[in-house]
């Protein structure tokens, strides 16, 4: 005659773990910790990385998609010194240069010219001034090159160059912060005590970086030239060169016209390297992804190890069980229990406890996510897929560490566990 099975359904088992982990609080919640900062590690890693990566898509596509620039210094953050000795001693960009470009061409649907003053300007309309703005000279070519136009009034014009005349285009923060109750178009601006006179208001173009793209004002580079001689003369930073080409599909071509110029104007052999640096809203977007990518696989690394020792943690919770259960081990197989159940049982447990660990987790991760946009004002992206798989790591982790414990829970022979003190 066949032993009748005792058998325990799925959700006795669950709550057979919850009341171990109620039992031994403080030995389970030491356990869950190492899951939870592995599946928070992950959460976070995810919510920071993409947002981030968000955020720098958002800045170079804010540059303009296909924008080439060329410019004295390679487009990368330098040490305290500022450029390296080699960039320093490059021969500086000048108007003819982007001259040449614009007239020998054939891509090329805009050449601009730009200078830029980045800190010291002091921009008022009577007593009002604006916060810190940077201040641009270009020419007519600006606002296609940079996909930045005007939405009200006109935009510099060759005749404004050629006279330099002192006149100015406008971001929105400007305009809001010298004529906030008033049509900035006619109204005079003083930059450094120098005035100006405004003819047009940029089109609102949102931010890049943590900083905005609409706090700036932009003249005539001859105007510019004449009130910052020091720049134009090395003083500060040479003139940038920012071109787009007719067609998107002349992107690369433009790029390998326009340098075989640069380098022919510059008097370089094919043996040498350029002495010129060339900024792309891609290449620069590729470089920052690499840095991301480097940062993620770091973050994994340290993600790996906390679910290690989170699983280690659980293996050793669940062979202490296995221990002190031993009685009732040997109890339930004297029922009729096969070591299929009793090994099912110490598995659902130990999946139990890491799957609670991965939920908190999760809650922690999404949680420092939340609080970094309200607190640093980034916006950390959070993906449900992230959290799909923050969830099935830690009940893979359960899974795993939880075998060995199950096995050796269902090998107990019943005689010798119920005589077991």
């Amino acid at each position: 005659m066949r032993r009748p099975r005792f058998r325990v359904s799925w959700f006795a088992n669950i709550a057979f773990a919850f009341g171990a982990m109620r039992a031994h609080k403080l030995r389970s919640f030491l356990t869950l910790l190492g899951v939870m900062a592995g599946v928070a590690t992950v959460i976070m890693m995810v919510s920071f990385v993409v947002g981030f990566n968000n955020a720098v898509t958002e800045g170079f596509t804010a540059f303009g998609t296909y924008l080439v620039q060329f410019q004295k210094y390679e487009p990368r953050f330098n040490g305290p010194n500022g450029p390296p000795e080699e960039q320093r001693n490059r021969r500086d960009l000048t108007i003819e240069d982007a001259q040449a470009l614009k007239r020998l061409s054939t891509l090329a649907a805009a050449v601009s010219q730009e200078r830029y003053h980045f800190q010291g300007v002091v921009v008022k309309a009577g007593r009002l001034e604006a916060n810190g703005p940077q201040f641009l000279g270009t020419n007519p070519d600006y606002s296609v090159a940079n996909t930045h136009y005007v939405q009200d009034g006109r935009f510099i014009t060759d005749a404004d160059v050629s006279h330099a005349a002192r006149v100015c285009i406008i971001g929105t923060d400007v305009a809001d912060a010298l004529f906030p109750h008033r049509d900035p178009i006619d109204q005079e601006l003083t930059v450094n005590g120098r005035a100006y006179r405004v003819i047009g208001l940029f089109e609102k173009k949102g931010s890049a970086f943590g900083g905005s793209n609409n706090n700036f004002v932009a003249v005539p580079i001859s105007a510019f030239d004449d009130q910052f001689p020091e720049i134009k003369n090395g003083g500060g930073d040479t003139i940038h060169i920012a071109t787009v080409p007719r067609r998107p599909e002349d992107y690369d071509a433009l790029i390998e016209e326009e340098t075989a110029i640069m380098r022919a104007r510059r008097g370089l052999r094919p043996s040498q390297e350029n002495d010129f640096a060339i900024f792309t809203s891609a290449g620069q977007l590729d470089n920052f992804r690499q840095v991301t990518g480097g940062v993620a696989a770091a973050m994994l690394v340290i993600a790996g190890i906390a679910l290690l020792v989170g699983g280690v943690g659980v293996m050793n919770i669940m062979l202490v069980n296995v221990t002190q259960r031993t009685r009732e081990i040997g109890l339930r197989k004297a029922l009729g229990a096969t070591r299929r159940d009793i090994a099912t049982q110490f598995l659902i447990e130990a999946v139990t406890l890491s799957a609670v660990g991965g939920a908190l987790g999760i809650a922690f991760g999404l949680g420092a996510a939340v609080a970094a946009r309200y607190a640093f004002d980034f916006q950390a992206a959070t993906h449900l897929w992230s959290v799909v798989v923050g969830f099935a790591v830690s009940t893979a982790v359960g899974l795993v560490f939880g075998m060995w414990p199950a096995v050796r829970a269902s090998r107990q022979d019943p005689i010798e566990a119920l005589r077991y003190e």
